[in-house]
Formats: structure tokens, sequence, C-alpha cells
């Protein structure tokens, strides 16, 4: 048997197809002792599906799962010191939450002073202890969701996956979970592996990222990797909020291109004459003339509409029928009005240049 010494956890080259649908297919990655890692998809990229095959509840048509040292592909569910947690928190309604703590410890023969012991050492740690005499449904979003955690975990997993955990939950319980599974992170030492759709929970609460496209993962990286050098336009796009600003081209000379908001070239190094190319533009990239460091490449647009999020606001505008966003502080946004003229500008440098065919980065960055 293969001993890992390298990470906690590797995956390797699964897949799992349902009828004719591909669920996994090669999917590969590797996760570290200790390590808070996101897989950041959409919708039926895979992520439940490779948390459920990690876990031991789908059958794999290939590949391994090494765990702890140990090959655990075939391994029963309950022996391979993993513990999940769903989207639908999954308590026992008629259970109080005392007894939905203790219900995972029970099953497994743990003597029923030392349940007593870790129900109530995780009870503190979650600040439930003043719901254990209550029932799951008397208990509000973000308490239901601490008592899921905590099931989880009062059975010492080594390793926890979390699969869309926060997705039933409103905004503001949202970031407030977000801030408590860091600090779970950091006081348990857990090895934690989260999925989820929303990139801002990916890149505020991940060590490293996965993106998962199709049943594989396409990109690996810290958040800040993966944003300021994203490989090809769908991490570009999966990465960065608002999303990226994309532009169609194609270079006038080698070395470089146009863009119909601007009058003069850009440099792209590595592009050849006539070759296609997207170019991509955060919209943090973008400042008022006057208002940012200097901008050398400067245009006029046209604002179409304003999207206040409280520090700071969206702004959509049009440059020669090109549509993009840019980001403004709010008290420099609150002086505009959707139909207002502003001269706008980025830095040439910050531009993310892609093969116009196949979505592939072309600069070096």
């Amino acid at each position: 048997m293969e001993h890992v010494t390298l990470s906690e956890l590797r995956i390797q080259n699964l897949r799992r197809r349902f009828d004719s649908v591909v669920a996994l297919e090669d999917m590969t990655f590797d996760v570290k002792d200790g390590e808070f890692f996101c897989l950041l998809g959409a919708s039926s990229a895979g992520k439940t599906t490779t948390l459920r095959a990690i876990a031991g509840l789908e059958e794999l048509e290939q590949g391994k799962v090494h765990f702890d040292g140990q090959d655990v592909t075939d391994a029963p569910v309950q022996g391979r010191g993993m513990s999940m947690i769903f989207q639908t928190f999954a308590l026992y309604p008629h259970l109080t939450v005392e007894k939905n703590l203790a219900h995972p410890l029970e099953r497994a023969g743990v003597d029923r002073s030392e349940v007593r012991k870790r129900v109530g050492e995780v009870a503190e740690l979650l600040r439930v202890t003043h719901t254990l005499k209550r029932k799951p449904n008397t208990l509000s979003g973000g308490e239901q969701q601490r008592v899921a955690i905590g099931r989880a975990i009062v059975q010492r997993p080594k390793l926890l996956l979390l699969d869309e955990p926060l997705t039933n939950l409103d905004a503001k319980l949202r970031h407030d979970m977000r801030a408590e599974f860091k600090r779970l992170h950091r006081e348990l030492g857990m090895t934690m592996l989260y999925a989820t759709p929303d990139q801002l929970e990916a890149l505020t609460m991940g060590e490293r990222v996965g993106v998962i496209r199709d049943g594989s993962v396409v990109a690996i990286g810290t958040p800040r990797d993966l944003y300021e050098n994203p490989q090809d336009t769908y991490v570009a796009q999966m990465v960065g909020s608002p999303p990226i600003n994309f532009f169609s081209a194609t270079a006038a000379t080698d070395g470089q291109i146009n863009l119909p908001f601007l009058e003069a070239q850009l440099p792209a190094p590595g592009v050849q004459s006539g070759q296609p190319v997207t170019l991509g533009l955060r919209p943090h990239d973008i400042s008022l003339v006057g208002e940012g460091p200097e901008r050398s490449a400067g245009f006029r647009a046209n604002i179409k509409l304003t999207e206040p999020l409280g520090d700071v606001t969206v702004i959509d505008v049009n440059a020669k029928d090109t549509a993009m966003k840019l980001v403004l502080r709010e008290e420099v946004a609150a002086k505009f009005k959707p139909g207002d003229d502003i001269q706008i500008g980025f830095d040439p440098a910050d531009l993310h240049v892609f093969d116009g065919s196949n979505g592939v980065r072309l600069d070096a960055g």
C-alpha cells in the first residue's frame, strides 16, 4: 500500500458517472495537513460528488482516495476519520440539541461520561450551551448551523468535509458563519475541505482554492494567485467580484493591439499580428482620471447604472459601444448619476491577455 507523507488528503484521477452524465472526470488535487482548502465551482460542476466520494458515499469507477497515509478508496464510511456537513442541517427534529450532539458518540459506543464531557466542550466552543435542552425547530438558522457543525466535530475527525454549508442562511448569518469557520479552523487545527459556488466564501476562507469545471479541478492556488494570474478566462471570471471585464480584440501588429474605445495601441508582448485575443481588466483596476495613480490609457465613458454597496459603488459604463464595470469609493461615486460622462483610465500593465480561440493566458503576468 502506498504511504502518503506529502499531504493529509490526496485525490487521484477520480471518475464517477450517472448514466450518461459525467460527474467527475480525472478529479485530482491534494489538501495539506491542517489546511483550509476550498473547492469553488458552479452548480453541477462536481463539488458535492467529490466530497461524497472522499467520504465513501459514492462508488467510483476509477481513482484513489488517500487520507492520513492510507488508501481509503474502499474503506467503510465509519472508519475514515472524517465528518461531513451538508447543505441541509440534517438534524433530528425529535431530539434535543444535547441528544443531537451526543448521537454520533453513542452510536460509536463511547462511554456515557465521555459523551457528556465532549458534548459540553463542543457546545461551549460553538456557543450553543444555552440551547442544549431545546429542539432544533426552536433554534435560529445560525444556531441550527452551529449544532450541525458540533455534531460533526464532536467525533474529533481528522478531516471535516463541508458541502455548501451556508447556502440556506441569510446574508448576515453567512458573513458571521464565515468568521466562525475561520475561528474553528484556527482553534481546532483540523483539516477542512469546503465546497462552495460562492467565490466570496472561497476567497475569504480558503488558504488555497481549487476551481472546478465539468468534474475536474482546472486550477489551484492561493486566492491572490488566482485573482492576479488566472490561467484562463474561466478561472478569471470565477474569481473576483464584480466579475472581470472581457474585451475581444485582434493584434494589429506583433506585440500591439487595438481596443475600440482607445485611440492609442496597447502593448501585448507575445501576441502575433492578426491573432485574436481576449483582454481581461478587473473593475478595481479602472479609476477616474485624476483620482487614482496616473493612468496611461484614458478614455471617456457614459454611466449607465450605479450599484451602491456601502463603502464602494459598482459603476456600469459604456465606452464606444463597449460595456464594462468599475468600482469607485462611495464618496466619489456619489458625485455622479446615470447619463453622466466621466473620464476613466487604467494601467496597461493590469491587462490580462488570453488567447481568443481557447481562452488560455498568453501573458506571463
